[in-house]
């Protein structure tokens, strides 16, 4: 046999062996193999979103981080950089790249190492859909079948999408969408060539070739891509050397948030994961619409943070983080100051201290590093150098306790020092020393007609703590529950012109063996005072009284119709004073009742949900406000009320013509007719309520909100505690300050009729004390001074934050409901008068309970049940 005929059948025979070595590798794993039908419908793994109601990305949960990305939606360049790099022939193999396993198997023969991969991307996506990345022939024969499977029923597009959003490319991202956003915070389509080229390269070993871990070796993997596209002819050799001069600045970032509501997506977080579980909650794509409004919210935080930052400046600059060397202050004979540095640390020192440093919100670690006059020079993470000039430094006089501060300083060396590792913060083209506030905050806001959430912080930052104050901190609410005792006593026949004895009280506490005297706040006492004046001045001791009056079982019944629990209302009369502890969440809610007209409205925050296909899974279904839907009720009750009675007597006088015959009694055993009114009762009885229940009547909510409003307008000759509200110039604003014993709560809440506040200022150990500060000579007029309180320090934040929420909308005055009417009373004793002079003025009364005398007459006291003496009380 000639060598050409040995030769061939050699051929043959291997071939033969080839083909059936292919066919026994078949028959030995096709029954472990997958089914690849499943591609067409494969739900990639992607996290929870948290959207505002505007469609503002307010955060976003799950392990892993993935945007998928339809084909036409990446771009062309990056495409073709991932196929250069991956398998250049993907358009063209039927799932497997023969030629390029024989050049892999070349390379392995002649150089004994493995240089160059031999799978395609649709064998790649067969191993990551479907098998484990363990190095097994096995493994490595079921890859090559089943992506010959994939490619007979997948298009080449469809496997390349695939691929593209499925691929792990380091630092928990999956898929092109998510590397982009990861490595650069952009959107895939805003990235340049070199960008693309690094992701491109990294498929290969994205945990050492990122450019974060691994700058280096992710630019020596950029140009390989970048040569790959050259010789392929996707950029030209002028595209290639501009992407190739392209310094990688590359660090990590988080989802692109556009909406800073960092506590409202945990209480989300909470809410999804309690409802569907930890697993379909991180991977199912959830899109969770809120309803928050992310300008609302914005505000919310800059309001919150601005005023806590207000409070702590005031109260003193508790010093720097920490010390890297000594400079100590040495006076001149010029009188200017020089420091003596002992152990400075050189520039590339500093900054790699800094490097290991983290800020605050916008809180910036920086070291001094000069001294001079008013002003110091520091340098930041970088090597950024500044300037803080007097103006942010001269406020920073020492902090000694919350009651106390030094004296004003006078020169920069007072306050900082070369080698000291401050914070500091913006402000405008200039700098300002800072410090993280002690103190903390909570802003709440909430629609009153549906109880949707508006906006909602829950501290200073979340990345400081996670305590959602708003919502988690039952405090001692203050001077703002006695809205609430009020209200018990306007539904106990008192009237806004019932007249008081603002006057001290001494009593002994025989339970606690000495004597109890509650005092105003300031000690003030005005004498006889109408309620009106008393709640808007914020009157302890006739809140006391008031409680007195109504006595204090029933004051706590009336106050649970606000939503309030039992068990956080006290069953003392200290009651009256505020002792009752509550979130701001639970205060905003009982507002709302006075806002709405006497509704109770349920707090809700998520809107909807939908899957990660845009279906709808969950919609919350508000339970609102609606007067018309009450009197339709009404009316329906009313109407089912008389059908009973007339079907009661039609089955007495059926009953009494059965009695006189006793055939038809017989025959009526059989009938027995069933009532057509019993199955549209029944209906009616059952059917859930639609709307939000009334708790209160709406007179008596007018009536309060309107008293409210004295708060900030005050009368004549008075001002209410909360005037500063006046600068809003709303005629449309009802509020209420609140101050604990000791000041360790300040309160502010109020409302218009479409927007219900509440802001809160304390300390997380609640039994620190928010103090008081003293004139600050370096500060100018508009400082707060003196002890802090309700109207000042929480007052603010909810001024900014409504003012803003309010503004450029029209007024509106809420039209005295069926029931009140209006009559001119005597200043001083709150009967009828006919002056007209500034001794009188018109006040509203629920119809039935107005004065039935003139002032210049004589009349008996009303009796009461108070254990009051009629010294202490007048009711007219």
């Amino acid at each position: 046999m000639s060598w050409f005929k040995k030769i061939t059948l050699l051929v043959l025979a291997g071939l033969m062996f080839g083909v059936l070595a292919v066919a026994g590798a078949y028959l030995y794993v096709k029954d472990d193999l997958p089914s690849v039908a499943t591609l067409k419908e494969v739900k990639l793994q992607t996290p929870m979103r948290v959207f505002s109601q505007d469609g503002q990305l307010i955060s976003q949960f799950g392990e892993k981080r993935r945007i998928p990305l339809k084909l036409e939606e990446m771009p062309e360049l990056l495409i073709k950089a991932v196929l250069a790099t991956e398998d250049s022939r993907f358009y063209e193999h039927p799932g497997i790249d023969i030629i390029g396993m024989f050049r892999a198997a070349t390379v392995v023969a002649l150089s004994g190492e493995a240089r160059q991969g031999a799978s395609t991307i649709t064998q790649q996506v067969a191993r990551e859909f479907f098998l484990s990345r363990e190095k097994r022939i096995l493994r490595k024969v079921k890859e090559i079948f089943l992506a010959i499977r994939i490619e007979q029923q997948l298009s080449k597009d469809e496997i390349l999408e695939l691929y593209l959003n499925k691929i792990e490319l380091g630092q928990r991202s999956f898929g092109v969408g998510a590397a982009a956003q990861v490595y650069f915070g952009k959107a895939i389509q805003d990235l340049t060539l070199s960008e693309m080229a690094i992701i491109a390269g990294l498929p290969q070993a994205p945990s050492v070739l990122n450019p974060v871990r691994s700058p280096s070796r992710a630019r020596t993997r950029r140009n390989i891509v970048l040569g790959r596209m050259l010789s392929e002819k996707y950029i030209t050799k002028q595209q290639y050397e501009e992407a190739v001069q392209e310094p990688i600045i590359s660090k990590l970032h988080g989802a692109q948030i556009t909406a800073s509501a960092p506590y409202v997506a945990e209480m989300v977080r909470q809410e999804i994961v309690a409802k569907y579980g930890e697993e379909e909650a991180y991977s199912k794509g959830f899109q969770v619409y809120t309803t928050v409004d992310s300008r609302l919210q914005a505000k919310a935080v800059e309001a919150v943070q601005k005023n806590v930052v207000g409070y702590d400046e005031r109260h003193g600059y508790r010093g720097p983080v920490a010390t890297l060397w000594q400079a100590n202050a040495e006076t001149q004979a010029d009188g200017s100051v020089q420091f003596a540095e002992q152990g400075r640390l050189s520039d590339a020192e500093i900054l790699a201290y800094l490097d290991e440093q983290d800020g605050l919100e916008d809180l910036t670690p920086a070291v001094i590093t000069a001294v001079s006059g008013r002003e110091a020079s520091a340098i930041l993470s970088g090597g950024r150098a500044i300037q803080i000039n007097w103006q942010g430094l001269s406020w920073a006089r020492k902090f000694i306790s919350h009651d106390r501060q030094s004296h004003a300083p006078k020169s920069a060396a007072e306050v900082v020092a070369p080698g000291m590792h401050v914070l500091v913060r913006p402000q405008g083209a200039n700098w300002r020393l800072g410090q993280i506030p002690n103190v903390s905050s909570a802003l709440v806001a909430i629609n009153p007609t549906d109880g949707a959430l508006q906006a909602l912080v829950g501290g200073y930052s979340f990345a400081m703590t996670q305590f959602n104050r708003a919502t988690q901190a039952n405090r001692q609410v203050g001077s703002n529950i006695k809205p609430f005792i009020y209200s018990a006593a306007l539904d106990n026949k008192l009237t806004l012109a019932t007249v008081m004895n603002d006057a001290p009280i001494h009593e002994w506490d025989e339970g606690a063996n000495q004597a109890w005297r509650p005092k105003n706040s300031p000690e003030v006492y005005d004498g006889p005072i109408r309620i009106r004046e008393a709640l808007a001045k914020s009157k302890n001791v006739v809140a006391i009284r008031l409680l007195r009056t109504v006595g204090i079982e029933k004051t706590r019944q009336h106050l649970t119709k606000f939503g309030f629990r039992d068990k956080d209302l006290p069953h003392s009369e200290t009651l009256a004073l505020g002792s009752a502890s509550l979130t701001p969440l639970e205060l905003a809610t009982g507002y709302a009742v006075f806002a709405n007209g006497g509704y109770l409205v349920k707090p809700y925050f998520i809107s909807k949900v939908l899957d990660d296909e845009n279906n709808l899974i969950f919609e919350h279904k508000p339970v609102p406000v609606c007067a018309e839907c009450e009197a339709r009720d009404l009316a329906g009750q009313q109407a089912v009320l008389q059908a009973r009675q007339h079907e009661k007597a039609q089955q007495q006088a059926a009953a009494e013509a059965l009695a006189a015959d006793p055939e038809a009694q017989l025959e009526a055993q059989f009938a027995a007719p069933v009532s057509p009114n019993q199955t549209a009762i029944a209906d009616f009885v059952s059917a859930e309520v639609p709307y939000a229940p009334r708790v209160i009547s709406a007179q008596n909510a007018f009536l309060v909100a309107d008293a409210l409003k004295s708060s900030i307008w005050g009368g004549r000759g008075w001002v209410g505690t909360a005037h500063r509200l006046r600068d809003l110039k709303r005629q449309d604003l009802s509020g209420k300050t609140g101050t604990t014993n000791d000041v360790k709560d300040a309160w502010f809440s109020g409302f218009s009729p479409e927007l219900v506040v509440t802001t809160w200022v304390g300390f997380d150990d609640a039994e620190s004390r928010l103090g008081k500060t003293a004139w600050n000579s370096n500060l100018g007029k508009d400082q707060t001074t003196g002890s802090e309180a309700g109207a000042k320090t929480a007052l603010p934040a909810w001024q900014e934050f409504v003012g803003f929420a309010l503004e450029g909308k029209p007024q509106i005055i809420t039209p005295p409901p069926v029931g009140i009417s209006s009559v001119r009373i005597d200043l001083a004793t709150g009967l009828l008068t006919q002056a007209t002079d500034n001794s009188s003025t018109f006040e509203y009364f629920i119809q039935g309970t107005e004065p039935k005398t003139y002032a210049n007459s004589s009349v008996s006291p009303v009796p009461t049940e108070s254990k009051e003496t009629q010294e202490d009380i007048e009711l007219f």
